[in-house]
């Protein structure tokens, strides 16, 4: 029987899920949940769409039964922090929360609701698959230094926190990584630098009518945990422009550890995407976790985890002799 995937928001990451899904011949789409008017919903499948709250109905309510694990396709900014304690009382549970300083935070309220489900947080690619190789690449090269860049490509979280600011009708933000601190970290120099001063991120915004240009670009800039560490430019633009050069999400980046086995020897291991599609790659990075969370809440490891707690052959749908014969 295939793993019952619920879809929790149906924006970009959500729509990368049910596409995702597809791809995977031990998952089946059971439902899409959103606050949204489920009628105005057009999903690519005949996937069934109804209202968040169903999820919230009832002390054992019918969804419980068709649902093995809920994949939650909000934002980092309000949505998650909500949603996914709440959810992963009830449910087993996947998300991306991608807001790195309060990842601890996030950790904390979503395992003092859990007691007899699963939940994995902050998937993805960052927090994520280079969260992974920072720690691989520490603990074989102790004396060195790490950085990672990102970009230059659209952020899916920075876009969506843009688009929370009041005014805002729509926006997106790039993430523009410094060729030059590349190059410095590849040589072993620059790793303690913050990120803000290896990256530049540039917002284009549209704003809503009758609203203060000013109000917006400094609600941006000053906002934390997004861009007031960074040099930050808002660029005003109209509705049009933004659909017409702003609607590809290519995204991408590399964690560079640079350091010495001896002091003749300095070793180099650098690990780098390139998306075409920034939410279909989270997307498929997230339907992964949703199959190792099944499979650790079907043993009962119940609790919350994150990317470092999962083997990596919990994620493959191969069983583990396929893997050691053919991966290995």
């Amino acid at each position: 029987m295939p793993i019952r995937i619920g879809i929790v928001g149906y924006g970009n990451l959500g729509r990368g899920v049910e596409l995702a899904i597809a791809e995977q011949p031990d998952l089946a789409l059971a439902g899409i949940y959103t606050r949204r008017p489920p009628e105005t919903l057009a999903p690519a499948t005949q996937a069934p769409v109804r209202p968040y709250e169903d999820l919230l109905a009832g002390e054992l309510a019918a969804t419980e039964r068709e649902l093995d694990v809920l994949i939650l396709c909000g934002g980092s900014r309000t949505d998650l922090p909500e949603q996914t304690p709440e959810l992963a009382a009830r449910f087993t549970v996947v998300d991306s929360f991608d807001t790195h300083a309060r990842i601890p935070d996030h950790y904390e309220a979503v395992g003092a609701q859990i007691s007899s489900t699963t939940a994995i947080i902050s998937t993805g690619w960052d927090p994520g698959l280079f969260s992974i190789n920072r720690v691989y690449a520490e603990a074989v090269l102790p004396t060195g230094q790490t950085s990672t860049f990102w970009g230059k490509g659209l952020s899916q979280g920075h876009s969506d926190a843009v688009r929370r600011v009041p005014g805002v009708a729509g926006g997106v933000q790039y993430t523009i990584p410094a060729p030059e601190a590349m190059e410095e970290a590849r040589a072993g120099r620059g790793g303690e630098a913050p990120a803000s001063s290896k990256h530049k991120r540039h917002c284009y915004v549209v704003p809503a009518d009758g609203a203060d240009p000013d109000a917006i670009r400094e609600a941006i800039v000053t906002m934390p945990d997004y861009f007031a560490d960074y040099d930050t430019t808002v660029e005003f633009i109209t509705a049009e422009e933004l659909e017409t050069n702003h609607q590809a999400m290519p995204h991408g980046g590399f964690v560079i550890r640079s350091g010495l086995t001896s002091a003749e020897s300095r070793q180099v291991i650098e690990y780098s995407l390139t998306l075409g599609s920034n939410p279909e790659f989270t997307a498929s990075v997230l339907v992964a976790y949703a199959r190792a969370a099944h499979r650790l809440h079907t043993r009962g490891e119940h609790g919350v985890f994150t990317p470092f707690d999962i083997a990596p052959g919990l994620l493959h749908p191969a069983d583990p002799a396929h893997l050691r014969a053919t991966m290995l």
